[in-house]
């Protein structure tokens, strides 16, 4: 199993996992014209896809999916709640799933995953095909015990460094949108991704920790390292998911 981005952040979002003979996308922030471009970056064309599986119904992870879904004959994959806001308009086929549903797509076994974030019903996945099992957890406001049970002993794990809290609190953005960025229901900072970490006890068997979502305002790749390293016992297996151009395939 290999998996890749096409871009991550507030602008845009879309993950490509692999394996056999099935291909996945995780959320697509993007248009149809850009989609296509970042794909074919990384070797790919949208009518490789057997399914894109929605996290939420935010912009930024769901913006591109019904045009995609449409063109393409790509079945949807998304909760009840995510399929009730209607934000996933003019997709080829919907398939709804309760938040920590199992199933399998073609090569790939999908753990879904209940996360608190403010949206109708949204969820974070962890998938697994031959052996080896990857983590994708952005979107989230804070670190809950059913999320640390679910992605123990993951191989590889994206993981959300959205903001740094100072930075944040002494921002542009407006108090409430500070509230909500910051909150429970919002975006882990660098913070709580590194406690996530040293709960899960698994720096050390991880291939690629992908550090992602990084907020370009709130946010800097040296504070989210210092941070890092006060966790990680090398610096090696990190990878940063880029906005402009995401990062290229790698093994689970």
């Amino acid at each position: 199993m290999r998996f890749a981005s096409l871009g991550s952040g507030s602008k845009g979002n879309a993950t490509l996992v692999q394996a056999g003979e099935t291909t996945l996308m995780i959320d697509c922030g993007f248009s149809l014209r850009e989609t296509t471009r970042r794909m074919q970056r990384l070797g790919l064309s949208p009518d490789q896809l057997q399914g894109v599986l929605v996290t939420h119904e935010h912009g930024d992870h769901c913006s591109g999916v019904g045009r995609l879904s449409a063109k393409y004959g790509i079945p949807v994959y998304l909760t009840h709640g995510t399929a009730s806001t209607g934000r996933i308009g003019g997709a080829h086929q919907l398939n709804c799933f309760n938040a920590d549903d199992r199933f399998a797509i073609g090569d790939i076994d999908v753990q879904t995953v209940t996360v608190p974030h403010d949206a109708a019903e949204p969820c974070q996945f962890r998938l697994a095909a031959g052996g080896r099992s990857l983590g994708i957890l952005t979107d989230l406001g804070c670190i809950t015990p059913h999320v640390v049970g679910q992605y123990h002993e993951c191989h590889s794990l994206l993981l959300e460094f959205n903001h740094d809290l100072e930075m944040l609190m002494a921002g542009e953005y407006p108090p409430q949108l500070k509230r909500r960025v910051g909150g429970d229901w919002g975006h882990l900072n660098n913070n709580q991704a590194a406690d996530l970490l040293r709960q899960l006890d698994c720096t050390e068997q991880l291939r690629h920790l992908v550090v992602a979502h990084i907020s370009e305002k709130n946010n800097s790749r040296d504070r989210a390292e210092r941070v890092l390293a006060q966790v990680m016992g090398s610096m090696a297996p990190v990878v940063w998911a880029e906005q402009a151009e995401g990062f290229g395939w790698l093994d689970v």
